[in-house]
């Protein structure tokens, strides 16, 4: 329970379906770890609102601190990940390391059989395996996020709001008369308050990054740049370079410590390559698979075909040319409303 409306709808469907259930708040970092005095979500701040709801429905609440599990699994790979000119997404290490791995032990040590988050996606039973699915409100849907989910994790997971839309959600939230039902979703990384990636890894790494070369396509220097954590593939806003034209970021190169800018045009693409890779619905893939593909969580899956290539590998190649693949982001490949897998763009 983070304190928003979503965990604690999700909550109270569990209690309705006559489950015996305690609710948990996970301290991931305090306000002073990442240097931010105003609130910011899955903080301290946010227990209050728990409990509160918890009290409502008459259940246990607990916090448990995994500030180091944190620290360690999401905001050090945040931090790696653009040292490494990469553009990380944290919250699928968020659920990938903590809520359904250090979350899940933790609840077999209490004795306790699910795991229950207000996540917008369904799990469904197909034989011996468990499919993970798209939540009904395409708005909402939370399945990119948790395409690294095991087998074992799905089977000790349940996502109540899959089936509902978020409108439907808020309804239920005021008609129990919960405290946060016009609390607003949180929109940026929980831990980067504000939206300044560059300023908090400088802050939290003590590490400052060296200036460099704005070059075009050709090599030539068009300005400087203020350190290569502060760009990302299709980046256009914040150069600081006053040119002729609408110039975007096409490539980091850390060799020569150079940010690359080309058109528009120069983003496309038809191909990528993904490690890392995760598959749920399958034990692998066999032969070219034609499938539907997200590169990042806001856009529509698109047109593709998926090979893999090794045991940690896949490639992907649309059926048109996507705009500003990026590595560090996730693939993440769908059947329908079924997510098969993903894996991590190189």
């Amino acid at each position: 329970m983070s304190g928003g409306v979503d965990s604690s709808v999700a909550a109270y469907i569990m209690k309705e379906r006559g489950y015996d259930i305690m609710g948990v708040t996970l301290r991931l970092f305090d306000n002073d770890d990442i240097g931010v005095t105003e609130k910011s979500c899955c903080s301290l701040s946010d227990v209050e609102d728990a409990k509160s709801v918890a009290r409502g429905l008459g259940i246990e609440h607990y916090t448990f601190n995994f500030r180091d599990s944190f620290k360690k699994e999401v905001i050090d790979r945040f931090i790696d990940a653009y040292e490494n000119c990469r553009t990380p997404n944290p919250c699928i290490d968020c659920n990938s390391y903590i809520k359904f791995k250090r979350l899940l032990e933790r609840a077999a040590e209490l004795d306790c059989d699910t795991i229950v988050t207000g996540h917008y996606c369904q799990i469904e039973k197909q034989g011996s395996r468990y499919l993970l699915k798209k939540g009904i409100d395409a708005t909402k849907d939370q399945s990119y996020v948790l395409y690294r989910m095991t087998q074992q994790q799905l089977e000790h997971t349940d996502f109540p709001l899959g089936s509902l839309t978020k409108s439907e959600v808020r309804e239920i939230a005021y008609a129990q008369g919960f405290s946060n039902a016009k609390k607003h979703d949180s929109q940026d990384i929980c831990f980067v308050p504000d939206g300044d990636y560059a300023s908090f890894i400088e802050s939290y790494s003590g590490r400052k990054y060296p200036v460099g070369d704005f070059v075009d396509l050709q090599g030539n220097v068009l300005g400087e740049h203020k350190g290569l954590i502060r760009y990302t593939t299709g980046q256009r806003k914040g150069l600081g370079l006053a040119l002729p034209k609408p110039m975007y970021v096409c490539r980091i190169c850390p060799e020569s410590n150079t940010v690359v800018l080309g058109d528009n045009a120069d983003l496309f693409s038809s191909e990528l390559e993904a490690d890392n890779i995760n598959l749920i619905a399958a034990d692998s893939l066999d032969g070219a698979i034609k499938a539907e593909v997200k590169v990042r969580y806001s856009q529509k899956a698109q047109p593709a075909t998926v090979y893999q290539t090794d045991d940690d590998r896949i490639r992907v190649i649309f059926d048109e040319p996507q705009r500003a693949i990026t590595s560090g982001q996730a693939a993440v490949i769908y059947d329908g409303d079924t997510v098969i897998g993903g894996g991590t763009i190189l």
